[in-house]
């Protein structure tokens, strides 16, 4: 049980200096001689000039033949090529290649993570551009960096979303809740379909999110099943909760789910704070939760600020409460910090498929034995996150194979195929489509592990045995409070 350890965490880490984690995530027949035998008979001559006969014959046969299967080569060759002729195209496919758009956070405050989900997706496509590629193209990934800053998304925007060969046609990974809201309207305008990295509830009103495609569930309905799992944990008929985020699609989002679920399991919120993690000082934070006392903390921040508010509560007097949060606000590098040992006793991870080797599917055995031979650098520390950029990648294929064998790959195309495919994600997350009304495709479970620092050995290459230090408790997990909502609009929809 997390409250066995900690205790112990407490007397080891008296001296921890909260700013000290924030290093940790800004951060492939012998041949035989042959001899004829001649007679002087003349008979026997004769039989030898009817056998000579009726070897030219055959040999004209074959020939024939030959001729034959020449020409039907010939037709199957001129078949692919109206096929390949037949097939619609506009922006971003040429005959040779088709373009697909990353504009992905690898230098803001979740490029620790977003860098290893695209490296999965690199990965990815590699091997599918060395089995012929699609539709007999080759996938050109063109990868841009947003800093996770809203005007850069929308310059990245701008520039995939070109009409013409140098644009793309589709983009399969959009890092960022505001960001992606910025351009959901032109996506629509353009018939461009995203994949966000963002798993905002908003993305399911087709009068919003009409082409953004998220992958597993949403914040929402994570907090919900989140803050019923911890209290299960906590062993208290009704322990008190905090709630605190940042601001904006991402961090609302996932207080809307938290606060749904503490309404409906007659929780009392000893400290909201929606919204409030901003800036670098979270002073003010640490001392209303020390003060408050929860029995449990629901966060959705980054990897960084998990680290400072957490280390910073403990070390401020808040060693009783367990704590979860929205996937990105974890990062299995903090174990290579001070706050380390917090985690290990206090922290749950919640997120949303099955991580490196939790179980033994055969899309995990793939995608280990890929990722392994392809990225033999990759460390446990990032093991995890790669499941990501590779579901991205494999939703991705499905819609532009579709799209192929509908014959249209133009934008509009690939967007039908899109808002029509059905993708089994073999064992990794749970299989998805995005068809009908939301409330009856929207995805529900979602996966939560412990924390178990003895485990972890996040710098050992994946190449190695090893451990990224976290241990699937659930999953695929539902609680009865998601299980029974009643989803028709977004949880949080932003006042901007």
């Amino acid at each position: 049980m997390k409250r066995m350890r900690m205790l112990a965490a407490l007397f080891a880490l008296l001296a921890l200096v909260a700013t000290a984690c924030s290093a940790s995530d800004d951060d492939e027949t012998s041949t035989g001689d042959t001899s004829s035998e001649t007679s002087d008979d003349s008979s026997s001559d004769d039989s030898s000039s009817d056998d000579t006969a009726e070897d030219d014959a055959m040999e004209d046969d074959t020939a024939e033949d030959d001729a034959m299967e020449d020409d039907t080569a010939e037709d199957d060759a001129m078949e692919d090529d109206a096929m390949e002729d037949e097939l619609a195209t506009d922006f971003g496919v040429t005959e040779d290649s088709i373009r697909v758009g990353l504009s992905a956070d690898l230098s803001g405050p979740f490029a620790a993570l977003t860098s290893v989900i695209v490296d999965a997706q690199e990965a990815y496509f590699d091997r599918v551009n060395e089995n012929g590629g699609i539709a007999g193209r080759e996938v050109e990934l063109v990868v841009l960096d947003n800093a996770y800053d809203v005007p850069t998304q929308q310059d990245n925007y701008a520039e995939l979303s070109e009409e013409s060969e140098e644009g793309v046609v589709l983009i399969s990974q959009s890092t960022g809740s505001p960001h992606t809201s910025a351009i959901a309207n032109s996506l629509v305008e353009d018939d461009l379909f995203a994949i966000p990295l963002s798993w905002y509830s908003g993305w399911a009103d087709q009068d919003f999110g009409g082409n953004v495609f998220e992958l597993y569930t949403n914040y929402c309905f994570e907090g919900m099943n989140g803050v019923e799992f911890l209290v299960g944990q906590s062993g208290k008929a009704a322990p008190t909760l905090a709630v605190v985020t940042r601001p904006g699609e991402y961090g609302q989002d996932g207080a809307a789910g938290a606060k749904i679920a503490a309404e409906a399991l007659g929780l009392e919120i000893v400290y909201d704070g929606e919204g409030v993690v901003e800036g670098d000082d979270f002073t003010p934070i640490i001392t209303e939760l020390v003060s408050a006392q929860p029995d449990l903390v629901w966060i959705t921040t980054s990897p960084t600020q998990t680290a400072q508010i957490v280390g910073g509560a403990f070390q401020g007097g808040l060693t009783g409460a367990i704590w979860s949060g929205s996937s990105p606000s974890y990062n299995p590098a903090l174990l290579d910090t001070p706050v380390g040992p917090i985690l290990d006793a206090a922290y749950f991870h919640s997120t949303y498929a099955a991580l490196w080797g939790a179980n033994d599917s055969a899309g995990m055995q793939d995608m280990m034995a890929e990722i392994t031979a392809r990225i033999p650098t990759g460390t446990y520390a990032q093991a995890d996150t790669y499941v990501i950029g590779w579901t991205e990648a494999m939703m991705a294929e499905a819609v532009l194979e579709a799209a192929a064998a509908s014959g249209d790959m133009t934008r509009a195309g690939v967007l039908d195929a899109a808002r029509n495919v059905s993708v089994d994600f073999q064992g990794l997350a749970p299989d998805q489509t995005w068809l009908g009304d939301p409330n009856d495709f929207a995805v529900r479970e979602s996966y939560i592990y412990d924390v178990v620092l003895a485990d972890a050995t996040t710098t050992t290459p994946i190449t190695e045995p090893g451990s990224g230090g976290l241990a699937l408790l659930e999953g695929p997990y539902v609680g009865d409070v998601a299980a029974g909502y009643d989803f028709q609009e977004p949880c949080f929809v932003s006042e901007g």
